[in-house]
């Protein structure tokens, strides 16, 4: 990532709450084919979350430290805050002298963009505007939130907005939160009265269904796009007793991730 860094520009998506099972089974059987055309070689790659729920994953990923290769040995980082002792940078890491992302790409001369979905991103609450305070530019509205069917159309819109303010020369890093897998999902399958993994996967083929509208937006602007998509953490739906998340199971932990390079005109 070191080398790409003032060349491209960077986009990371979260998408909260997505569980990997449900992610890697939809692949396969083709159900979310726009994402399967990004995905290296087609799948996603399983990885473990370093934290159980949004804000402390999130403050994780924001110091360099995103989810983790699921096999066994050393795995070198993308991108890090500089601190002693770290034995996962290696000659490829961007380590920045700063307590965060935002502000070490802002530090060299990035718009810092994030359009949040989930609680942790709503400035309603000092609690909420900790990690959009994080950027240089940060939007949320009830309509980008858990309860609306359409939120990444709403986040869409305003990115679709925001890039016509944004100058051309300059590089951009955006962060996008996409609040509907989270529950309460069950708006996205027709007749579901309840939250379940069949709800969680529609949430996800709705979110395919937005992805090349996301795709072509941040490639508009000219410039080779570095991308990262992953969820935060997983959520449990009955599993040995459990429903929801924070707390150490397989089904929260384990997550999906992908990073590849999207080039204008591809979308």
């Amino acid at each position: 990532m070191r080398s790409l860094i003032g060349s491209h520009d960077l986009l990371l998506v979260t998408l909260d709450t997505l569980r990997y099972d449900v992610a890697a089974d939809l692949v396969a059987a083709g159900r979310t084919p726009r994402l399967a055309r990004v995905l290296p070689g087609g799948r996603w790659e399983r990885r473990h979350s370093p934290a159980s729920f949004t804000y402390a994953a999130h403050h994780a990923f924001f110091a360099g430290f995103l989810p983790t290769p699921a096999e066994p040995g050393g795995h070198e980082r993308r991108y890090a805050a500089a601190f002693p002792g770290s034995e996962t940078c290696g000659p490829d890491t961007w380590v920045f002298d700063a307590p965060d992302l935002p502000t070490a790409l802002a530090g060299v001369g990035y718009h810092t963009l994030c359009l949040g979905g989930v609680g942790f991103f709503n400035r309603r609450s000092p609690l909420g505007a900790v990690l959009p305070g994080l950027f240089a530019e940060a939007h949320w509205e009830p309509e980008f939130g858990v309860t609306s069917p359409t939120c990444l159309d709403a986040q869409l819109d305003r990115l679709a907005e925001v890039l016509t303010r944004v100058p051309a020369t300059q590089p951009l890093f955006t962060f996008l939160n996409v609040a509907a897998l989270h529950q309460p999902n069950r708006h996205h399958l027709p007749g579901a009265e309840a939250d379940s993994l069949a709800s969680h996967a529609a949430a996800l083929e709705y979110v395919d269904g937005r992805v090349g509208r996301l795709f072509a937006l941040v490639t508009g602007r000219g410039r080779p796009v570095f991308t990262i998509i992953c969820a935060d953490h997983g959520t449990a739906y009955g599993e040995d007793g459990r429903t929801g998340h924070r707390f150490g199971h397989d089904v929260v932990w384990t997550v999906p991730y992908a990073e590849f390079t999207l080039h204008p005109g591809e979308w």
